[in-house]
């Protein structure tokens, strides 16, 4: 495994799709399979494809910052930093499995608002 060519690829599929193009993220960087964990998306690749269009639509003003990005084996980590409509701000954790072809397969994330006010002065990304 290319653990750097990973990240970039992890990388390049995320943005590709959260800026509104999700059928080139999944027929450039998706495998065979695709299994989604996030519970508001339906599984396989065409589930990835409705949600992230349905996003483009309803939300073409959001914004991402890839903040970290961690790689171990077959797996990819992201950690990033949304911003959406009404300064709705989110952090995110992000998981990509990856095929034995250097393709994506699994994700799972987490996803949590970041509040307006905090406890401490740190920044969570």
């Amino acid at each position: 495994m290319n653990l750097e060519h990973n990240k970039q690829n992890a990388i390049a599929f995320y943005k590709t799709a959260y800026e509104g193009n999700p059928k080139k993220a999944i027929e450039d960087y998706a495998g065979d399979e695709y299994i989604q964990h996030n519970p508001a998306v339906a599984n396989g690749t065409q589930g990835f494809i409705d949600y992230f269009e349905k996003m483009q639509s309803e939300y073409p003003e959001k914004s991402i910052v890839f903040v970290r990005c961690i790689a171990e084996g077959d797996l990819v980590a992201l950690h990033t930093h949304q911003t959406w409509p009404g300064n709705d701000e989110y952090v995110t954790m992000d998981f990509f499995r990856f095929d034995n072809n250097g393709k994506i397969c699994e994700h799972w994330d987490a996803i949590q608002q970041i509040p307006k006010k905090s406890a401490n002065p740190n920044k969570m990304y």
